[in-house]
Parts: C-alpha cells; structure tokens; sequence
C-alpha cells in the first residue's frame, strides 16, 4: 500500500513534467528529511518553551547532562561538542547562566580556564524537559510500527556515515 502523496511528490510531478530525464529519488528523500527535520524542529522548540529555553540551550544543557555527575564541561568542550563559535556559546551560557540553569566558575586544574555546570534548577529543567521532546519524538513516529523505526533509523545512520565519509 502506498501512503498518500505529500508536498514533495507534487514537486517531483512538476520537475517530471518539464525534465523527465531527471533522476529526483535523491530529491525524494533528501526533501522528505528536510520537512521533517523543519516540521520536528519547529514541534520540539514549542515543547521546550514552557521550561524557558530553546533547542539551543536545550542542546547545552543536554550536552551537561549526558557528562554525568558533576555535571561540568568547559566551555571550549561544550563549543566544540556542539559544534558552536565561542561566541555562540558564550551568548547561550550567558543567558542559561541568568536563568540560573549553569554556573561558570574557574576551572581548579587550569588557571585560565573555566568549567559550566548544571545547577539543581538546571538539572530539573533538562530532566523535564528531555522527557517532554522524547514524548513529542515517540508520538511523531507512531505511523511506524517499531520494526519500521528501527529499519528507519539504520538507515539514515548509514546514509549518514556515507555523507560523512564523502566530506573526507
């Protein structure tokens, strides 16, 4: 059975019509990821407002707790694991910091460094909050059957490392 068609199958009928001797299944798939990275990108930044933050700080204060206790990184760290400027970062730990979700303090090994740490708050926050863009994940992928995610997502894992290894 075939699902129904959608905004990227009329976009595909279109360039078929006026150059059928294009090959679109990169098209189909490519723009397909694309809408739902959009569509689930846009439904989890709703789902994280009402713990004050956004899908970028939400990264920030995931990237701590996943560290595990102490719940600390350095800066230079969180940047790089985020794949941010510093700049960026610093903007997103000065307002997690005003939030008082994340402590800057001095690094005690390295004089000129400094470590962010979760707070109790902040730990609070990113527990709720983890569990509530998980529940709006689950509930995104019920069209799928369990066998059905778990093909999808080794599938885009290995189409991920092929499109990583290309860029090598």
């Amino acid at each position: 059975m075939s699902a129904r068609k959608d905004a990227v199958d009329a976009i595909i009928d279109q360039w078929a019509a006026v150059r059928p001797d294009l090959d679109t299944r990169a098209m189909e798939v490519f723009g397909r990821i694309y809408r739902l990275s959009r569509t689930m990108g846009d439904r989890v930044e709703k789902v994280y407002a009402p713990y004050g933050i956004s899908r970028g700080e939400f990264d920030v204060l995931a990237t701590l707790r996943r560290a595990g206790e102490p719940y600390t990184l350095s800066p230079r760290l969180l940047s790089s694991t985020l794949m941010l400027t510093t700049g960026g970062m610093t903007g997103r730990l000065d307002k997690l910091e005003r939030a008082a979700l994340v402590r800057r303090s001095p690094d005690p090994h390295d004089r000129r460094g400094l470590q962010v740490t979760l707070t109790e708050k902040g730990l609070a926050v990113i527990d709720e909050a983890v569990a509530a863009g998980l529940a709006a994940q689950t509930q995104a992928l019920s069209p799928l059957d369990d066998e059905q995610a778990g093909q999808l997502a080794d599938l885009l894992r290995k189409l991920l490392a092929g499109t990583q290894e290309s860029e090598h």
